[in-house]
């Protein structure tokens, strides 16, 4: 039995064996799978320093996204307005889409489910507060006003999209829909009302799903519509704006901004200084970054000032325990002072004394001093103005010597028997020789005097007879009656102007210049100095945009007063005409350093496709940029870069096409979103309750002072004869001067020949020229010619210009501007 029961001991032992390795090789599988694997010669129990493990490369990634994880989850634990009894209220916009319901009965309807009793108002704010969930709801209650609508969802954190079991959403429920998502949008949901009143039931589920497909089309994260006459939906609708966590917009978090809760004028008229300005004292709960008191502030409509001092605001929410109310001993204590550093509201750089070279620059390059038109960046001059600088050939009797030329009168007889042509402008002693490309004629290639029998290069040349004004009038008039346009047809006939028979081409285009390529050539800007703005010079110019932009950017992040504090902030220097009581949702946002400033702005603008109308440059438009609102008359030019940073100037917008304004504003560091409106009559169809009417949107550019916008006009002429190469040219001048004074420019055909203009026939504006190849007789002879336009200065949008709208009233012609 006792070598049995060893065996059996043995067996038993190797089995168990067995299962201690299979087990350690499931449990190390186990932590290789979770990326915990132990380093090459590592022992257990032995110590070894962190620097003598090797980790594989997954180890390493493993551990770093570990400790980012927890990194980001601390940084929001610690940034979390949200938390604690004194945390910050989630502020929750209400808007309706449709008119037959109402926001204020929304948010009664959201409190009764939590049965939370407090007044709501039909416009304004309310605050809430959710014990169940131990989170502060402030509702913005809004009507169905685009203005109001845009305020309040750029400044909450949930905006609530409100729609009717009965109704659809209409124009301008599309029009707020459209515009706020447009302009950047946080979390969303959207509810239902009146549905309970859908009969039969059974097409209550119907109803939902139809208004659920709506809003995805605009809203495409929605999950469910929320019905309001359901208690419990209701809850669950509160339930996920106390506990999401808010997604926030990426312009709107790169400042500090805050909800105005109350605003206080103390002193009231006994403090209004001399310019008829005073103190105001803004209260709410700082968001986004810190607020600081050296950074200026935009309030709503009213503009940018300047910070006197924030001061605590805080609730008076706890209590003694004797139940008496405490008094914080932080109330009213100065969080923040501006100092030294703090910005000022002047928008232009100081006017400094411009030296004499250039203020005297413009009668340098006076149009009496130039000869011809500037091409590229040189003035070529006609050759027949040359010939004329000039000093003339002397006739002389044979045999005189060039000092007695020089004492010779001109009074010899006018037989040329015995005279010689002497030219006197030598200085080698050898005569000048003409070439038939400077435009002389009668001389061949050697110098030579052609032979009266032999035939010209070009023909018609020895003699041209100018047709009579009444038969050219009449000529005039049939060729342009078969080559009108107008602003429709733009598209199809860009830049076209026409000269009037006795108008003087040269006196009317001396701005102009010419360009052998529009993205090649280069631009010469001194040229333009005596026609840029008075104010031109003083513009805030930045070199190297994206490392400034990410310089202060980056200085907001470190400093001011913490978000979620309730503060104060007084404010100097606010006109008293805004003591009137507003209708809309009024918020205050800090402006990054410089972002006062004017510059020459750039936006990028998308005409809505569905927006039938052209709109033509410099035309009056509303334009929304972040916290700012104003009325620009911008410049359209082409989008894209080029080489030389010369872009075509647009005389009109067509619809679904994109382009660039440009207009003199403030400066706005980063990409903003923009929304582009123009004012509308009550009696339109697409008028909103605001009188305007949303025609694009766009994304702010870095602004550029070199960015040139060059304005472009054709001259066309029409082929009056054509021998192969060699053409004769007419109706595109209507004098010899203008002909010697545009010669350099290149010449062009509408089916892609190119040439120059060779001589000029006649004094009625005719013209010989020369082709790369033979053109045809239906095609037009056209020139370009191009100017550097100026963007102009924008304006503010005043918050009573609105009213002025929707009456039917224009824009104030006198109104001051944006900055001054």
């Amino acid at each position: 039995m006792a070598p049995e029961n060893h065996h059996h001991r043995s067996t038993t032992k190797q089995s168990k064996k067995g299962f201690k390795s299979r087990h350690a090789t499931k449990s190390a599988l186990k932590e290789v799978s979770k990326g915990k694997v132990e380093a090459v010669g590592f022992e257990r129990g032995s110590r070894k320093t962190p620097h003598q493990q090797v980790m594989s490369k997954f180890d390493r990634r493993n551990r770093a996204k570990q400790m980012r994880i927890n990194k980001d989850n601390e940084h929001a634990k610690a940034t979390n307005v949200f938390a604690g009894r004194d945390s910050a209220p989630r502020v929750v916009a209400v808007i309706p889409l449709c008119s037959d319901i109402s926001s204020a009965s929304a948010v009664r309807s959201l409190n009764s489910a939590l049965d939370i009793e407090e007044e709501v108002p039909e416009a304004g704010w309310v605050r809430a507060n959710v014990e169940r969930f131990k989170q502060k709801i402030q509702y913005l209650v809004v009507n169905r006003d685009l203005l109001a609508a845009l305020d309040a969802s750029k400044v909450a954190d949930f905006v609530v999209f409100v729609l009717s079991a009965d109704e659809e959403v209409d124009e301008e429920g599309e029009l707020i829909l459209k515009a706020v998502e447009s302009q950047g949008l946080t979390n969303t949901f959207t509810v239902v009302q009146a549905l309970d009143k859908v009969e039969p039931a059974k097409r209550r589920p119907q109803v939902v799903g139809s208004l659920k497909s709506y809003i995805t089309h605009w809203l495409p994260t929605t999950e469910r519509v929320y019905s309001l006459d359901n208690r419990q939906e209701a809850s669950n609708l509160v339930r996920s704006i106390c506990t999401t966590h808010t997604k926030g917009i990426r312009w709107r978090d790169q400042r500090s901004y805050m909800f105005i809760e109350d605003i206080a004028w103390p002193g009231g008229k006994s403090a209004v200084n001399e310019d008829g300005t005073g103190e105001v004292v803004l209260t709410g709960v700082v968001r986004g970054l810190g607020l600081k008191a050296d950074r200026l502030l935009q309030i709503g409509d009213w503009g940018d000032f300047q910070i006197e001092k924030i001061v605590a605001a805080p609730l008076d929410s706890r209590k003694k325990r004797d139940g008496e109310m405490m008094v914080d001993a932080e109330e009213d204590a100065v969080l923040e002072a501006p100092t030294e550093d703090q910005d000022d509201l002047a928008a232009l750089a100081p006017e400094e004394t411009l030296m004499d070279d250039v203020t005297q620059y413009a009668a340098s390059i006076a149009p009496t001093e130039r000869k011809g038109v500037l091409l590229d960046d040189h003035h070529y001059f006609s050759d027949e103005e040359d010939e004329e600088a000039r000093p003339k050939a002397k006739r002389m009797p044979r045999g005189t010597s060039k000092y007695q030329a020089a004492w010779y009168l001109e009074d010899f007889s006018d037989s040329d028997s015995d005279l010689e042509d002497f030219d006197m402008d030598v200085d080698d002693g050898k005569s000048v020789r003409f070439h038939p490309a400077d435009g002389e004629e009668g001389m061949d290639i050697d110098g030579k005097a052609m032979t009266e029998g032999a035939p010209s290069e070009y023909p018609q040349s020895e003699m041209f007879l100018d047709p009579s004004p009444e038969d050219e009038a009449e000529q005039i008039e049939a060729y342009r009656k078969s080559r009108k346009t107008d602003a429709e047809q733009d598209l199809e006939f860009p830049d076209e102007i026409e000269l009037h028979p006795n108008m003087n081409a040269r006196e009317r285009l001396m701005k102009y210049r010419g360009l052998k390529s529009l993205r090649q050539s280069v631009w010469e800007t001194e040229e333009d100095r005596p026609y840029e703005p008075e104010e031109w010079q003083r513009l805030l110019e930045i070199s190297d945009y994206k490392r400034t932009a990410t310089k202060f950017m980056r200085e907001a992040w470190a400093g001011g007063v913490k978000p979620g504090s309730r503060v104060s902030v007084h404010v100097r220097g606010v006109p008293l005409h805004f003591q009137q009581s507003q209708s809309r949702p009024v918020a205050m946002y800090s402006l990054l350093r410089h972002e006062h400033k004017r510059t020459a702005c750039n936006y990028s603008i998308l005409l809505n496709s569905d927006y039938g109308n052209t709109i033509k440059s410099k035309s009056e438009i509303i334009v929304q940029c972040g916290a700012r609102r104003m009325v620009i008359n911008p410049l359209f030019s082409q989008a894209g870069n080029t080489p030389n940073n010369v872009h075509k100037f647009d005389r009109f917008l067509h619809p679904g096409q994109n382009a660039i304004a440009s207009f003199i504003g403030p400066l706005t560091w980063g990409n903003v979103p923009l929304l582009y409106f123009q004012r509308t009559s009550t009696s339109s169809d697409l008028a909103s309750s605001s009188g305007l009417q949303l025609i694009g949107t766009g994304t702010s550019l870095p602004p550029s002072m070199n960015r040139i916008i060059a304005k472009r006009v054709i001259l066309t002429g029409h082929p009056y004869k054509i021998n192969k190469r060699v053409v004769t040219v007419r109706y595109m001048f209507f004098n010899d001067g203008d002909v010697r004074w545009f010669k350099s420019l290149p010449l062009w055909t509408r089916r892609g020949r190119s040439g120059f203009i060779k001589e000029s026939l006649g004094t009625h504006g005719y013209f010989k020229a020369t082709f790369d190849g033979k053109i045809n007789p239906m095609d037009a002879v056209a020139v370009s010619l191009y100017k550097r336009v100026w963007p102009r200065p924008a304006r503010a949008w005043k918050a009573e210009e609105d009213v002025g709208a929707v009456q039917g009233e224009g824009a104030d012609a006198d109104a001051p501007m944006l900055v001054e």
